[in-house]
């Protein structure tokens, strides 16, 4: 059938294995020379792909080879699924700006209401954290508590030395505190 990738026609790109953080925009057409987002499972080894140039393929299909169902696959499945843009849209001085994901250095809930702290300010979120933890890159952004989310690449430095907690030196000035339950993760992150 069309598109199948079985017909005679398709032209087979075989390409090196190839390591990409899953985009938060995936565009709706598959082109050649186009960046193809793939994720890097947690145990490391790369994700193998290969593009199929088929003209009886009337849109894109994916295919996805796996011994088992696991949260990369899952969250792969997800994020191809989506029909729109993932933005963050945040609140400040009553207009809407969406909000760069790089620019964020923490994001946290306090009394039912999440802000997004940025070198450019705070900005109120009309979302709820678990939501703004779903739009950002697992590889970037850490949850340290049930209310805070922080970017590690705005970390300057992490303070193991207290009890049951790990403090985080922010590029702002500000410092968080890991709760027990996240130190763990932490530690597992920082290799220690």
């Amino acid at each position: 059938g069309a598109c199948s990738g079985m017909g005679k026609t398709a032209d087979v790109i075989p390409l090196e294995p190839s390591v990409f953080e899953i985009k938060p925009v995936i565009e709706n057409q598959l082109r050649f020379g186009s960046t193809f987002p793939i994720m890097k499972p947690q145990g490391g080894d790369t994700v193998k792909y290969e593009i199929k140039i088929d003209a009886a393929c009337g849109e894109p299909k994916v295919v996805i080879f796996t011994a088992e169902m696991t949260d990369e696959v899952n969250a792969l499945i997800k994020k191809l699924s989506e029909d729109s843009p993932v933005v963050i849209s945040g609140f400040k001085d009553d207009k809407i700006e969406i909000l760069d994901p790089n620019d964020l250095i923490r994001v946290y809930a306090n009394t039912g209401k999440v802000v997004a702290v940025t070198s450019r300010g705070d900005y109120s979120l009309r979302l709820r954290l678990y939501e703004v933890e779903d739009r950002l890159s697992k590889d970037r952004f850490v949850r340290i508590s049930n209310s805070e989310i922080i970017n590690l690449k705005k970390a300057q430095n992490f303070d193991l030395s207290l009890t049951g907690t790990i403090s985080i030196k922010l590029i702002n000035g500000t410092t968080s505190y890991v709760s027990r339950r996240y130190v763990p993760r932490i530690k597992k992150i920082l290799g220690v």
